[in-house]
Parts: C-alpha cells; structure tokens; sequence
C-alpha cells in the first residue's frame, strides 16, 4: 500500500542496490527494536529487525503460494516442494544444532513459510545457506523418492486425527471445481498419478525399471517460486545496515518471473446449493460438537475496526445472560468458541463451535436455534458505546504492553504479516489495535455500519451446519440415512437442506429471555504502572509455615504491568488410589465449570487462571494484569474451598471425563508409547482403564467427602512474580492457607517419584494399539543415566544427548525413511529428579524392527564420536552453553523456568548457569564413556526400555527388492529371449517395493501367452514370504531381551528414586519453621 514516493534507493558499494521505505513503522512502546523495510530489486520485500540484547537470531521467508496453487492433476505439490526444498536445507541442519539452532517449514493454503534460529554470531553463515534454498534448490532423484515417504508417512499420521479429516471434509463439499476443494497435504497416490499419467503419454522415460524424477516439481517451482511474492524477516544483534548487506547481497539473485505478487481466490467455495445445508459426519474419536459457519469476504482489509471480532466478542462470551450460560445451565453444551478465520487470501469465515453433551447432541436443533436467536439479539439490539470502547482500551492495552517472543517465531509471524493489506508503516501495529467507531473518520468503511451488514448476512438460510460425532450416535438419531465418504480420508458423512421449519424458527426474533448483552467489563486493568528495580536472578524465600513456602521475585526484567502465581497444592489424598485420582480430576472439573461466567470477563480483561488437578495434588495458576488479580486469586480460592457438588453438573463432568480417558486410546502410536513408558517408570500413577472403571460409581456425596478430605491435609508450594509487591505475596500466601489444614507429611515425602530400571537390564513391554483403523506403530526407547544431583553427570549426559539429536533425525528419519515422528532428547522421569535419554519413532513399520535400526544407528554413534574432531567437539559443547545462557524473552518464560524449581523443591534456580561452567570440563573421553556404559547396545551395564505399540491394522502385501530381484531372474532365465528387456521398463515402479497386487497384476499381463508363465506366477507369493519387505514382518525374540508380561509385577521390582530435595539452601529466612 506504500507509494513510490514512500520509498529512496540506496546504492551500497559491496552489495546490489535496493529501496528502502521511509516512513516509521508503529510499534509498542514496549518493543526496543529498531526496524528497517527494504525492497530488493528482483521485488522481494525484507523487515530487517536490530535487536541488541538477541542472543539468539533468527531468519524467516513467507512466499505468498500455498496448496490452492497445487496442479489439478496434482494434489499435494506445494507441500511436497517445501518437503524437497527443506530436504536441501538439512545441507545446515548439523551447522544449526552446533550454534544452538533449529529450522522448520509449513506449507498453508496461500503461503509456504521457510524459518531457522542460530546463536546470533553464526547468523551470516546460516543466511547463506538459507537463502541458496530459493536461488539454487537441487530437485535430485534420492531427495524427491525420500521426500514422496515423508510426505506420505506425514499424511498417514494425520489420517486417523479428526481435525484432518474434517477439515479436508469441509473442503470436499465445496463448490465443484472450486481451489478450495484441493487435498493439501498430498500423500504417494495424489502425487504419482500425474507421473503416471505421463508415462502413459509416452512423455516419462523409466531407468533401470523406475520412472525418472517427475519434472513437475521443478517446472511447477520455477513457475510459482517468485522473488516478487517473497516476503522475507530477519532478526539479529547486527546493526540495521549489516542486517540489510545481508538481505541484498543474498537474496538478490532469487528471480522475479513476473508472477502475481498477490494471488487471490477470486470467488467464495460455498454457493447457493452449499449454503443452509446440515451435514453429518462421523469421527474416530467419541465427540459431540455442532459447528455453525458463515462464509465472509477476507477480513485482513477490515483491520481498522475488525468488525467480525466485535460480534464474535459477543457470540462468544460466557457471562451471564450469554448464549454459552443458556445453553450450559440447560445442560446442552460443556463450551462454545467462535473465531473468525482467514482461510486463504481471499476467504474467511465465522466459524461457531459447541461441545455437546448427551442430552445436548439429542436436542441439537434446539443447541442452533439458541444460536440463531442470539444473532437475533444482536441485530434488534443498539449497542453501547462502551461495548466497541472495551475492545478498543484492550487492544491498546495489551499492544502497549507486548512483551517479546522467541526471535524464530516472531520472525515468522512478521514475514507472514508482510503480504496483508495494511498501510506498511502500520505492518507491526494494525492486526493488534482496534480502532474507535466515533473518533475515527473512516468508521462509515468498517465500523457499525459493516457489524450491522454481516449480522444481516448471519442467518440460517446462509449458514452451514456440522454435526460430529462417532457412527453409532448419529445411526440413532439418523437411521435411514444415505452415507458417503470423502476420498482422501474416507470420512462417512451425508448433507441435507434445512427444512422450511427450521428456516422459520430460525429466522425469528429472539424470545428466550435469559439472552441479554453483557455489561461492562470490571476487570479492565486502569492502574499499569510498574516501578522498576535492579536485576535479581531469583525469586527469594520470603516466607515459610508449615502449611506453606512462599517465593517471591518483583519483577526487574521486562517492566510490564503483569504478574504470575503459581499455587501448587501437595495432598497425601490427591493420588492414594485410582478412585482418589479420578475424584481429584472431577473436582478440578467441578470448580472450573463453576467459575466459568465469573472468570470469563478476566479472561477478556487479560488475566486468566488455571485450575488443575495433578498426580499428587492440584495446581491453580493465574498471569495477566496484576490490577486485578488478587480479585480473581481470591474468588478461585474461595470456590476451591467452599465448592457444593451439584449432581447434575457432576454427571456432564463424568460424561466428559468419560470420553477423554475413551479418546485416550485412539491417540497417535508414539503418544500411547511414550505414555506407557512414562507409565512404567512412575511410582504412583494409575492406568487410564482403572480411572475408566471407576468412573460410573463415583457420587456427588463421595466427590464432596473426597474434596473435605484432600484439602484436611496440604502443603502449598507458592510462587508470586512481576509486578506484585511482597506485602501483596505475602497475603495471597495467607488467603490460600485459610481453611486448609497441614499436611503430617514433609514436603519432600510430598513430591512425585520415578522408578529407577536396575543396571545391566534390558527390558521390552509389547502391547497392542486400540485403534484397529491406525496403520503407524511405534517405538519409545529409553536408557537411564542417573540422579540430577550429579552435575557431572547432568552435563555430560546433556551434551551426549546434543550430539546425538541431529544424527539421529537424519539416519533415521532422513536416510531410512522409517516415518514422519523421529525424536531423540532428554527425558526427564517423574518428579524430574532421574533422567535418561529417549528416542521416539513412530513408522508403518513394526516396533522390533525399528529397535533395531535404533540400535544400529546407537552402534554407528560409536565411531562418529570416537572420530569426533575437537574442534567439532568444542562447538557442541558452545552451542548447549549458549542454550543454557539464553536470556528469556518474556515473563512468561521466566516464570516457565523458575516455577519448575518451585514446584519440584529442587530451588537449584541458577542450575543452567552453574551447568555452563562445569561444560569446560567435560571431555570428549568422558562423553565417550558415558555413551559406552549407558547407552550403547553392548554395555552390560546400561538400563534400558522400550515400549513396543502394535499396528493390528492389516498391510497390503509388498513386494521387497529381493523378491523382485529373484523373480525377474526366473523370468530371465526361463522365459524366451529378450522378454526381460522389453518388460522390464513398464514394471510397477513409483515406489520401491510395489503392492504386491500391482505387481501380480504388470507380470500376469507379460507372461499370460508364456509357456510355463502361470507356473512362474505362482511362484511369487512364496518369494515374497521368503524375502518380506524389511520391518513388515512379525516381529521376533530377541535374544538378551527381558519381555515384560505382567507391568505391576515388573514395577515392584523397581528402586524407588530418592527425591534430593532442596539442592540448594538460600538462607533467605533466619530460621526454618519446617
């Protein structure tokens, strides 16, 4: 939106000339950035971000193409490109993790986004590597086969998530033809049929019995790749012109091709035969949610009064007189969110979600109805000026005081934000601030005037509405109906027209009389100032009883008017049983659904809680404005403590809490790996099956009887931080022990233990996964390294985890294609006090398998440490010291860390400070032996277990390379001359092992009027048992492996670890009252 006028050219002697933009850009009065926008020749455009306190840079390019822009003949491709491009960006992937960095990508609807982070002084080195990506990516043949199972492996993890397949299904009944109806992500099938088709046409030559590369993707690149549409972010300690030679000298050869810099969708995906259509849809997992959407012209132009956030403040609120209370005290819904989403460049809609209960998914005609007559409401309603004036103060107020983000994702989210249609100079500014309706002379454009339009447009007869739930639930209420299913996901769902009588009802006024506005907002901060003081490392012991420890840190870092409070309520009764364990979770339901409309106006007001139940006791947080906030402290405690369950609201907590245990099983392969693991190695913890069989008999009078019980005993770990006073710590602390009686237990018999695997052991639980539907099993592997009390120990063990990570994606994921999930970190046990090493894999191949590759890429290790450089040594040592020395960039990261030593007792506050001295140290020698005796298959020391999950989903038979091999040399040998080489190039290919169908199929066609030809066919079956397709046959023994049958049994045999308590003593107060 910026004139020519707005920019000047400079013409620097090392480097291309560019255009630089004139005007200042807006920013909080918060943010000590400085910023420069540039404009390179070839047209890519580039914030430049000086941040001289950033140890940490960070780089971020957003090209305005996205899987819209995906050939027909070709779902898929956008994605597929950032796959290959990001495939080549791994060329850094080793240079990022010795200088404590990361990169990533994501492929959206209208934008592909490519980003990285790196300790500030290796940003020069990792530009260069990072802008050769878009000027001189290599499409080679190893990469684009990888790259196909990555992307296929990708959507084979997303095929049993329900947010996926609705999402594409939402897509699917769209207009016919429609970009919008494209498959996204793309999987083998959707990105090999155009090159098959081409081979078909004679136009793809095959090699040695494959096709060659498809040139599609480096056609497709070339063409939509474009310098113009490229916005480009880059954020470091470097002076704003270093930042700009940067920019210009490096991503000024990207070509401009002269495509459209800002594609858009010319014409919205839902018509007139889309619009007021109910559909049905079945899930996988056991859910109720109605979902209403409104399609809407694309919001990003209306930035000025945002008037589709006004009205979703309404359709959204909880407070009284709100459609959520209506709709929860008829005990139809649990909860109910509205956003408006920009779905592409061009679209938007409203989207309005409620989570059903039982009752609510039969009556869920009457659930829309409430829904429709709200947005009667609205439009026969005059609004007050403080209803636009509130979200204009809030808007201000929280962009005045926005505190900083990681570097990689505020870099990402600026290069993202380049392409809207904003003033430039108002780039940073406008997506947070809400202009005022009268003061502002545009207010006719976007102000009442377009609130007014869009409620008009909000009717039933343009609204699409969803049902969701799993197959059996919709039979009931549905049991004539005619189901299809979407092709991509195979999602059954069937579409009707609203009938006349719902239209009417619908398009009535309102008459349900609890609906009201809501009125103003109390907790609106007014008092935002801060005093500032002198930095402190840590919060401060400031008092102690035997009911509680409070610490306390004013806030000296980031000056904002904010502060956090951690209460962390240890109870003997909180976990004794599974019972125990389920009532707590009940009764952290019940107060949460009972502070529901009084919270929701902090919630606006920027001050939020949590209220949680954990395995030893309950955890209740809240941050925002400290104005505030002792008000909204004080109100959760006191429902904590005076709570009444109501046996109706009980049963809707139990019907929820019934369907996320059940949900539970239906997770990801590696989700369900790691838990069972985590299981294992637990002191305390109780299967989600014994919580599920206790859960039908739990009473309200039980529920209040545990609730008196649990809180008779308590010890309270608390921490105050920001702009709270010690005075005001000290009467928060006070207002949380009223009531409570103190636990005969110390703190440290209070805390959570882990069960420490014995030397020398080697153990494998198998189970199988719930989900006959999911095709990906999984492995979670973990060796044990000891105490955290060793700081030798804890720092050699982290720098051995440094060293591994990055190898470990490459091998295993990169190289060996097992699957889209490769994890390999430190794992901390419960209680944090004993950690190991994981490494996590997920793959349509079995779990003993992938134990083994595990374990060979372990041996491999051995040499690559062994011939590890020193100078390469070194560098990982710099890059996990920078790691631990990186400054917080905002409260609540602060807050993050430092809550953690609260919590667990462990106040080692400076522990990473402490750590990155004692790294000099440690030795290669030391990091070898350490991987030699804990984690290397060999050791007869090392502890170590892996959770094997099972895929009892059947695989289509594959043919591997070996049996191929050994069928094509019988047909060499036994059929007439020359019939190998004129077959041989039109064999299944594509991939390398064909379904085995496919290649019975290719073989029965060339062999059919062959003497013996069937004789030869027959044979094939038996190659491909004799020679399986590695990791896809039954798993077997292997030797030296303990395999576990009976888990409670296994546990019993396990130490108990020996919490240390505090690691450090302060000596904050005189005297310890405990």
């Amino acid at each position: 939106m910026a004139t020519t006028l707005d920019w000047e050219r400079v013409s620097p002697a090392s480097v291309p000339p560019f255009f630089v933009f004139t005007k200042t850009l807006q920013k909080s009065a918060q943010d000590d950035r400085d910023y420069r926008v540039i404009r390179l020749e070839n047209g890519l455009e580039a914030t430049l971000v000086h941040d001289a306190k950033a140890d940490k840079a960070a780089a971020s390019l957003d090209v305005v193409v996205g899987h819209l822009h995906d050939p027909d003949d070709m779902p898929g491709l956008a994605h597929f490109c950032e796959h290959l491009l990001f495939m080549v960006g791994r060329i850094c992937s080793r240079f990022l993790a010795k200088n404590n960095g990361s990169s990533n990508a994501y492929t959206s609807t209208s934008n592909t986004n490519y980003y990285f982070d790196v300790a500030s002084p290796a940003l020069s080195e990792a530009l260069k590597r990072f802008a050769a990506f878009f000027h001189s990516p290599l499409f080679s043949p190893s990469c684009t086969s990888r790259e196909l199972n990555a992307v296929d492996s990708e959507h084979k993890k997303n095929h049993q998530q329900d947010l996926w397949r609705l999402f594409q299904l939402s897509k699917h009944l769209s207009i016919e033809g429609h970009p919008w109806r494209k498959f996204g992500s793309g999987n083998r099938e959707s990105l090999t049929d155009a090159a098959k088709q081409l081979k078909a046409k004679g136009r793809l030559e095959t090699r040695n019995g494959h096709l060659t590369p498809s040139p599609i993707p480096s056609q497709w690149w070339s063409k939509e790749y474009c310098a113009s549409r490229m916005r480009l972010c880059i954020l470091g300690n470097q002076s704003l012109d270093e930042l700009a030679g940067l920019a210009s000298g490096l991503f000024s050869p990207i070509p401009n091709r002269g495509a459209d810099p800002m594609p858009m969708v010319a014409s919205s995906p839902i018509g007139p035969d889309e619009k007021g259509t109910f559909v049905a849809a079945q899930t996988i997992m056991t859910c109720r949610d109605l979902v209403i959407s409104f399609p809407l012209e694309w919001q990003p132009p209306f930035w000025r009064h945002k008037p589709t956030a006004f009205i979703t403040h309404f359709v959204g609120h909880e407070g009284p007189g709100s459609v959520h209370s209506y709709l929860k005290n008829k005990g139809w819904i649990t909860h109910l969110s509205v956003a408006t989403r920009n779905l592409a460049h061009g679209l938007s809609e409203i989207k309005i979600k409620l989570t059903l209960t039982i009752n609510g998914f039969k009556n869920h005609r009457h659930v829309s109805l409430a829904v429709f007559k709200y947005l009667s409401l609205l439009r026969e309603c005059q609004f007050e000026p403080f209803h636009q004036r509130e979200q204009v103060t809030l808007a201000t107020t929280k962009f005045r005081f926005k505190e900083k983000s990681s570097p990689k994702s505020y870099a990402t989210r600026v290069a993202e934000n380049m392409s809207h249609p904003v003033p430039l100079e108002l780039m940073l500014s406008a997506q947070s601030l809400v202009w005022d309706w009268d003061s502002d002379a545009q207010a006719g454009v976007g102000g009442e005037a377009k609130v007014r339009a869009y409620l008009d447009d909000f009717r039933a007869e343009n609204a699409r509405i969803t049902l969701t739930a799993k197959g059996a639930e919709h039979i009931k209420l549905a049991p004539n109906a005619v189901w299809k299913k979407e092709r991509w996901y195979g999602t059954e769902y069937y579409v009707d027209k609203f009938d006349d009588t719902f239209i009417r009802q619908a398009q009535g006024p309102n008459d349900i009389k609890e609906l009201h506005l809501p009125g103003p907002n109390l907790f609106i901060p007014t008092n935002v100032e801060v005093e500032k003081r002198d930095h402190l490392k840590r919060p401060h012991l400031v008092r102690e009883t035997k009911l509680s420890t409070l610490w306390h840190k004013k806030d000296d870092r980031f000056w904002v008017p904010k502060a956090h409070v951690i209460i962390d309520l240890r109870s003997p009764f909180g976990n004794a049983s599974p019972r125990a364990a389920l009532m707590t979770r009940l009764y952290s339901d019940i107060v949460n659904d009972s502070l529901t409309e009084f919270a929701y106006d902090a919630s606006l007001g920027i001050l939020k809680y949590r209220f949680l139940p954990r395995s030893n006791g309950l955890y209740i947080a809240t941050d925002g404005y400290n104005d505030k906030m002792s008000v909204l402290v004080e109100h959760v405690l006191e429902k904590m403590k005076a709570i009444v369950v109501d046996p109706a609201r009980l049963a809707i907590m139990k019907e929820k809490a019934k369907r996320d245990l059940e949900n539970f099983f239906l997770d990801q392969s590696y989700t369900l790996s790691n838990y069972y693991a985590r299981y294992i190695m637990a002191e305390q913890q109780w299967t989600k099956d014994k919580l599920l069989e206790e859960l039908p008999s739990v009473t309200a009078e039980e529920l209040q009887q545990h609730i008196r019980l649990l809180l008779s005993e308590v010890h309270l770990r608390i921490l105050v931080m920001g702009n709270l006073y010690k005075d005001e710590a000290i009467k928060i602390a006070e207002m949380a022990e009223m009531g409570l009686g103190a636990s005969k237990l110390t703190p440290t018999e209070l805390n959570e233990r882990a069960l420490v695997l014995q030397r020398g052991t080697n153990s494998t639980w198998t189970c199988t996964i719930p989900n006959p539907n999911q095709a990906n099993s999984a492995l979670s592997y973990y060796v044990h390294f000891g105490s955290i009390i060793d700081q030798h120990m804890r720092v050699t063990s982290s720098l051995l985890a440094q060293i591994l990570k990055e190898p470990a994606f490459d091998v295993l994921r990169t190289k060996e294609q097992l699957g889209y999930i490769v994890w390999c970190y430190e794992w901390l046990l419960t209680g944090q006090s004993e950690k190991g090493l994981g490494i996590v894999v997920q793959s349509e191949k079995m779990p003993g398998y992938l134990e083994d590759r595990v374990e060979a890429f372990l041996e491999g290790m051995k040499t690559v440490i062994e011939e590890m450089s020193p100078e390469e040594f070194a560098e990982h040592k710099d890059s996990l010291k920078k790691r631990w020395l990186e400054e917080e960039k905002n409260m609540q990261e602060e807050m993050t860390r430092l809550a953690t030593h609260v919590t667990t007792g462990h106040w080692d506050f400076l522990r990473h400070e402490k750590d990155a001295e004692r790294i000099q140290d440690v030795t290669k020698e030391d990091v070898l032996r350490m991987f030699l005796s804990d984690v290397h298959p060999a050791s007869k020391t090392r502890a170590k277990l892996s959770v094997h999950m099972k895929s009892q989903k059947p695989r289509q038979p594959r043919v591997s390379s070996a049996a191929a091999d050994a069928f094509e040399e019988l047909v060499r040998e036994k059929g007439p001359p020359g019939i190998w080489e004129s077959t041989r190039k039109d064999a299944p290919s594509g991939e390398e092992c064909p379904q085995l169908s496919d290649f019975v199929k290719h073989w029965t066609g060339v062999l059919k009027d062959m003497d013996g030809g069937q004789d030869l066919l027959r044979l094939i079956p038996q190659l491909v048992a004799k020679y399986p397709v590695p990791g896809e046959g039954e798993d077997v023994p292997r030797p030296g492996v303990t395999y576990i049958t009976d888990i409670e049994e296994f546990k019993k045999a396990l130490a108990v670890s020996v919490d240390p308590g505090p690691m450090v003593q302060w000596g904050d107060l005189p005297i310890s009252k405990i």
